[in-house]
């Protein structure tokens, strides 16, 4: 990652500048959530089968991501190929390098007798948000340089169906005994997955990816619809049109396999999908056709910097658990001392949460006002 100017930026675009921010402000202040018994329901992922509020996070970067490389490949067109693959081996490699240092972070561990010693890479978690980001970048990347659009409309109609194949021929639709989690242990190990669920599985795991690719790909054809037309009201509704038909889909996929983020199912490809295509239109008709280039402008710094302030936020909610306060965690302590105490458990987790977020939006904002930005 190396700071750079505006002007070194890939070619950027008002409205999905403001959409990263929005969805990274939002994953923060999920992130931040105490406890399921101390939450909101929507700022909580379903338990299994189901949408959420907060399911629609992971996925809303996804469709960025797509959008955003729709720009970088169009600005890109007359470079020579062997250097644009380099370019895209090397951010995807350094993405998926982040995702998996974030995860083995702090990166050493202290016995009782105050020896310090490197924590074990046999137990380090592989796959993770940035990871699938990262892997997802560069497949898409590679598609739709050498298969245009008619690629990536080909890749998703084939994608979904295959991995909804995958998923009732190889496994059941439990979390005991799905075939993503039978796939995992067979080419990971249990030992490298995530151990949040009770039992060693992933949601960010290695056969996911297929459907998820789907989400870059919407964006990267919602984007490329958007040049063809202009930010025009004809461009608009036809995103409107395309996110209603996805949710409509994917609401009768729902019925024969069930909406889950956890699997990523096609149906909760189509629902996602559909909901950041028309959260996408809703912004350029605000934004670029109505004029009001204000809009949303609080999330620029968000959306300029994301990958840096998820970062930060991140390992700043890390330090948060692991260091300690009068015997509580910091992160318990502020939240109960802070918050809770006065303003009850779910308000005051709610509040924490946003306070949080406005802490690393005020170094955003630092970020753009020195025009400091960080890329890979």
């Amino acid at each position: 990652m190396v700071p750079s100017t505006m002007a070194d930026l890939p070619t950027r675009d008002l409205a999905i500048d403001v959409m990263r921010g929005m969805t990274l402000a939002l994953m923060i202040v999920v992130n931040m959530s105490i406890s399921e018994t101390q939450s909101y329901a929507p700022l909580l992922h379903a338990a299994w089968h189901g949408f959420t509020l907060t399911d629609a996070v992971f996925p809303s970067f996804l469709f960025c991501v797509g959008a955003a490389l729709a720009l970088v490949l169009e600005k890109r067109a007359g470079q020579a190929t062997p250097a644009l693959l380099a370019q895209v081996a090397r951010r995807t490699a350094l993405l998926f390098l982040c995702g998996f240092l974030l995860y083995w972070f702090p990166f050493f561990t202290v016995d009782a007798a105050g020896h310090w010693a490197l924590r074990p890479l046999a137990e380090a978690r592989i796959p993770g948000v940035l990871q699938r980001i990262a892997v997802c970048y560069g497949l898409a990347a590679m598609l739709v340089h050498f298969g245009g659009l008619r690629a990536a409309w080909v890749c998703s109609a084939i994608a979904l169906p295959l991995y909804a194949l995958l998923l009732t021929t190889f496994g059941d639709l439990t979390l005991q005994g799905n075939a993503a989690l039978r796939f995992d242990r067979w080419l990971l190990g249990e030992a490298h997955l995530y151990k949040g669920e009770g039992i060693p599985f992933d949601p960010e795991g290695v056969l996911g990816t297929l459907p998820a690719l789907v989400n870059v790909l919407a964006g990267t054809l919602a984007m490329a619809t958007l040049r063809r037309l202009g930010p025009t009201p004809a461009a608009v509704w036809r995103l409107l049109g395309a996110a209603a038909l996805a949710v409509a889909a994917g609401l009768v996929w729902n019925d024969v396999l069930p909406i889950n983020k956890k699997l990523w199912t096609p149906a909760y490809v189509l629902v996602s999908a559909g909901i950041a295509t028309a959260v996408l239109a809703a912004l350029v008709a605000l934004i670029d056709v109505h004029g009001r280039r204000g809009f949303g402008r609080v999330f620029l710094p968000f959306g300029r910097n994301t990958l840096f302030i998820y970062l930060l936020a991140e390992v700043g909610m890390s330090v948060l658990w692991l260091t300690h306060v009068q015997g509580r965690e910091t992160m318990m302590w502020l939240y109960e001392e802070g918050f809770a105490r006065w303003a009850g458990a779910k308000p005051g987790s709610l509040l924490f949460a946003l306070a949080y977020t406005a802490a690393c939006w005020a170094v955003a904002a630092f970020m753009d006002r020195q025009r400091w930005y960080v890329k890979l």
